[in-house]
């Protein structure tokens, strides 16, 4: 198991519990920080940390098979996560992520592979990962899960035309997303994003 780091109340005294998935070149601790502006009083908090700072070496649109092993290996740290909440007793349905950028990118991508009733997943800036999207990569039903993504409009490292594409897809699998591409051109999390979730996922 790779390195986790924690917040809020233990695993086995909550009720729900997120996972939160630092962006390339970010820390679990600095994701971490994020946690503090968010209604997560409740919740089992863990941020696992990557190897070496990043969760595959490419962007998340280049070439399958340069990030293939790297996206192999950080989607399993994921379902280890995972795997330790339900062993704690904590329903996949109180399951949150949330993810910042190629942690975004990230939180998407397990969902997707992973489709079923989540609590909710959040991508401040991101979309599914692959060179093109393929919808036969992705199985089972979101059951309503709410899904949020936000970004700028014309954000360097995500095109929001792969973002409405991801969108589109997570619908057809029965999320219940929500998408907001913002005038900025800042590669950040934006009060309104917090805002919004905070009032309507996190309650």
């Amino acid at each position: 198991m790779s390195e986790i780091k924690r917040k809020g109340l233990p695993l086995t005294e909550a009720k729900k519990a997120i996972v939160l998935i630092h962006g390339r070149g970010a820390t679990a601790d600095s994701i971490l920080s994020l946690s503090s502006h968010l209604n997560l009083t409740d919740y089992a908090i863990l941020a696992p940390q990557a190897n070496g700072n990043s969760w595959y070496p490419f962007g998340f649109m280049a070439s399958d098979n340069g990030n293939k092993v790297s996206l192999e290996q950080s989607l399993k740290m994921l379902e280890e996560t995972r795997s330790e909440i339900l062993k704690a007793g904590i329903p996949n349905e109180r399951i949150y992520l949330l993810g910042f950028s190629q942690g975004a990118c990230l939180s998407l991508e397990f969902a997707a592979q992973n489709a079923r009733k989540f609590g909710g997943v959040v991508a401040f800036t991101g979309g599914l990962i692959g060179e093109k999207l393929d919808a036969e990569k992705y199985t089972g039903d979101f059951s309503g899960t709410p899904i949020f993504i936000g970004s700028s409009s014309r954000d360097f490292h995500v095109p929001a035309k792969r973002i409405n594409e991801s969108a589109e897809l997570l619908r057809k699998m029965g999320a219940e997303v929500t998408v907001k591409l913002y005038e900025d051109s800042d590669h950040t999390i934006r009060t309104d994003e917090i805002d919004w979730i905070n009032h309507r996922m996190f309650i």
